[in-house]
């Protein structure tokens, strides 16, 4: 999907939905975008922000009370604010894969992470960190006073018509989503969602995962995308200020390296381009987004006007940051 601010300039599906070929890729399939779900958490964060009802320098546990008392290997309790939380800088513990399994809300993970030390002193480093961005949807559920989902329904997918974008799918739309596959030798087979624990993705009996559990389509992202890229507003309706999404779009984190390419930074929610080099070559200096586990990215180049989705479901990708399917896809969406 190649689109501007007000129109999509390409639209296109190609190969299969599933690994043993049943089914034929459509424009409206639907997949598991993981981690693209990270910058939606950073919207909603960034809502309540300009609300007042919560400031991006305020510790975590103004909000969570169970984790002030996170420290580090010497002993020393820092003080961790949620810029640290959206910039993985925060150094906090991640749950184990029993403890998550065992969550069926976002509060149930909480004592997890508390019982965590933090790997470095917040703000030193940078570490792609999940229990961070699952914090910040906690918070966003106690500061709002509603379910994680219920906030996003109504303040991001419904009034944007992100019909498909959601945690949990229906019978209704299970026809149309894209079975994940990786390759073993010369065949490809299912692989699982490792969140949904070999359940289907109709399974609602588990946490919305504010990290990286969302589903969507490549049209519903770009509405989402299109608004980021027109400064907060889409069809007349303003969901941020453009000072806000000019502040999640620069980098927060100095000279850390970050990231799992070469020549970015980190914002607020999402990797920001610095240097252009290898996989991120062909695009402008400050171009953002992010991607997600299974090799789905969104890229919003504002020096261009142009926003680039691809939606695919490999998960034998040695770095799907970095895969050649990527590289090849931005390249000709571009030229």
């Amino acid at each position: 999907m190649v689109a501007t601010r007000d129109s999509v300039l390409r639209m296109d599906a190609q190969g299969w939905a599933d690994p043993e070929h049943k089914s034929f890729m459509r424009v409206d399939s639907i997949f598991w975008i993981a981690s693209m779900s990270k910058p939606i958490t950073a919207i909603a964060v960034l809502m309540l922000m300009e609300e007042g009802k919560l400031f991006l320098d305020d510790p975590i546990a103004k909000y969570v009370p169970e984790l002030a008392g996170l420290k580090t290997a010497d002993g020393k309790t820092p003080r961790i604010t949620l810029r640290h939380l959206l910039t993985h800088t925060s150094g906090m513990g991640e749950a184990t894969d029993e403890e998550a399994k065992a969550a069926r809300s976002l509060s149930d993970l909480v004592p997890a992470f508390a019982s965590k030390p933090l790997a470095f002193e917040p703000g030193s480093k940078w570490k792609y960190c999940q229990s961070g961005i699952l914090t910040l949807g906690r918070i966003v559920e106690i500061v709002s006073g509603e379910p994680f989902e219920v906030f996003l329904r109504k303040r991001i997918f419904d009034p944007l018509g992100m019909k498909d974008t959601t945690f949990y799918l229906t019978e209704a739309q299970m026809p149309r989503w894209v079975i994940p596959a990786k390759r073993e030798g010369e065949q490809l087979l299912p692989a699982e969602i490792a969140l949904l624990y070999g359940h289907p993705p109709t399974w609602r009996d588990h946490y919305p995962a504010s990290n990286g559990g969302l589903f969507s389509t490549a049209p519903d992202y770009t509405r989402f995308a299109q608004m980021l890229l027109s400064g907060g507003v889409l069809d007349g309706r303003r969901y941020l200020t453009s000072e806000s999404v000019r502040m999640m779009s620069t980098v927060q984190t100095g000279d850390l390296i970050t990231g799992f390419t070469p020549g970015s930074g980190w914002g607020l929610g999402v990797c920001v381009v610095r240097q252009p080099q290898g996989v991120t070559e062909m695009l402008s200096p400050g171009t953002f987004g992010h991607g997600g586990a299974y090799g789905t990215q969104v890229w919003i180049d504002m020096k261009r006007g142009v926003t680039l989705i691809m939606m695919i479901q490999r998960a034998d990708f040695k770095n799907g940051d970095d895969s050649p399917v990527r590289w090849a896809f931005q390249k000709a969406a571009l030229e």
